[in-house]
């Protein structure tokens, strides 16, 4: 099941939010297990069992690291859950990659297994691993199976993130507290990030499919094409993770923000604080600084660096295109520690381009079902090959989805915040905004509802990783 669905907005969200909202407090938890393992089931059903086993391992693995934390059964404990963890993960993503990689360098014919990729299962292990690793460094361990399960498989942040740490959510999931007020920014927010995905993230990804299946490349569609999937990315995984963060606060849960107007950044640097900010938190402190982070000299570092960008691609997808393009990521952090941060300081323009040009080209890697593609299409943004610079497909798409890209732009930038900030600055707009803002979200919930009973809304692209 999917947030941008018939079946989950107007059946299962309603039955799961009553039964929720009817239940005890003690037994809210159990409700949400419930739910959330129906919401799994609606489409994987086959891999709910391996979710509870990975469940129920990352709560006996923290019950003992707790219990041994001050002798060395507790490291051992606390490794095992680490390795026990990854390898369902390894097992289910990973193992084809290996077999065509081993029949490539070896040339042998070695049959692949085929397997499905469990959906959601990059992020479920990862939240896992953290909790078993604080739980070593310090925190206590939950003694209450159903708690950790209810946290885990928590319907909101289940399939697509973002990576909720049990640290920060540990309270709520004994106390925490329901309110209208709550619960209605939470709706708020779900129905803006819905209005994403549907409005402009699948109108995105049509360009991206109409590109890929031209027979009249140039450079022009090339560099549209560039600018749709970079926005698609965006919109896509920060329109699910709105979503997610709306329904925890439905719930009474406080999720982190995953996004903060990465296409504002002025480095590359700067852009992996603002960009899918869980994941990134989640390498830095339980990858990066482990091995050294910056404290072992620049040699070690840029190792420390190049190692986690080559995970951080990895993790992305079992394929060598998100491996290139973690450590092309990698390269670019290394030059700006090394040699870029102050000039990036003097020149905030410059620096600003220097960003958009860099993401525009990486995205590219990124989407590419091989390095081949990928690298053919970053040729094609350069006129390689003889493309010419426009084709008559190339200005027809322009005029079809320039309203689109336009829009998509200027939402990607504070620029609609700051426009609603300055609307509501007196006491009567503000009370004509707060008037029209019902109205505008469910404006905006029909016409997303529309285009799902239209059946042309896409499958949420971090669905796959």
């Amino acid at each position: 099941m999917i947030f941008s669905s018939i079946v989950f907005l107007f059946y299962f969200l309603p039955l799961a939010a009553a039964a929720y909202f009817l239940a005890p407090r003690t037994l809210k938890n159990a409700v949400l297990l419930v739910g959330s393992l129906v919401f799994y089931a609606w489409g994987e059903p086959k891999y709910v069992g391996l979710m509870l086993l990975t469940v129920v391992f990352g709560y006996g693995f923290g019950r003992l690291i707790e219990k041994n934390r001050d002798n060395k059964r507790g490291r051992s404990y606390c490794i095992a859950s680490v390795m026990v963890s990854l390898s369902f993960l390894l097992f289910f993503k990973y193992t084809d990659f290996l077999i065509e990689n081993i029949n490539v360098l070896c040339q042998r014919k070695l049959p692949l297994l085929e397997l499905a990729l469990p959906i959601g299962i990059s992020f479920y292990t990862f939240q896992i691993i953290s909790y078993t690793m604080d739980v070593y460094r310090g925190e206590a361990a939950q003694k209450r199976l159903l708690d950790l399960a209810a946290y885990i498989v928590m319907f909101p942040q289940l399939i697509a993130g973002p990576i909720v740490r049990y640290a920060q959510i540990q309270a709520e999931l004994s106390k925490r507290t329901h309110s209208f007020t709550l619960a209605a920014s939470g709706i708020r927010r779900f129905v803006f990030g819905l209005s994403k995905k549907l409005l402009l993230a699948d109108p995105l990804g049509e360009l991206c499919r109409l590109f890929l299946e031209s027979g009249e490349k140039s450079v022009l569609f090339c560099w549209l094409y560039a600018i749709a999937v970079s926005l698609q990315l965006y919109f896509d995984f920060s329109g699910y993770s709105d979503m997610a963060i709306g329904l925890g606060r439905v719930f009474g849960f406080h999720f982190a923000e995953n996004f903060r107007y990465p296409m504002m950044a002025d480095s590359i640097t700067d852009f992996w604080r603002r960009w899918h900010i869980s994941l990134g938190q989640w390498f830095r402190d339980y990858v990066y600084i482990p091995l050294g982070g910056s404290r072992r000299g620049k040699a070690r570092q840029i190792f420390n660096l190049l190692l986690v960008w080559s995970l951080t691609g990895l993790w992305h997808g079992a394929a060598w295109n998100f491996v290139v393009w973690g450590l092309f990521f990698a390269l670019l952090l290394t030059a700006e520690k090394l040699w870029l941060k102050e000039w990036l300081k003097r020149h905030r323009i410059l620096s600003h381009l220097y960003v958009l040009f860099f993401i525009l080209v990486s995205f590219v890697i990124f989407n590419g079902t091989s390095l081949s593609q990928a690298f053919a299409q970053l040729g094609g943004l350069f006129g390689v090959g003889g493309l010419p610079l426009v084709s008559r497909e190339a200005v027809y798409y322009l005029r079809s989805f320039g309203v689109i890209l336009l829009l998509a732009a200027f939402g990607a930038t504070p620029a609609p915040g700051a426009l609603i900030a300055v609307l509501t600055r007196g006491s009567k707009s503000q009370k004509l905004v707060h008037l029209a803002e019902p109205l505008v979200l469910l404006a905006l919930l029909l016409l997303g509802t529309a285009v799902l009973a239209d059946g042309s809304f896409q499958p949420f692209l971090y669905f796959r990783f």
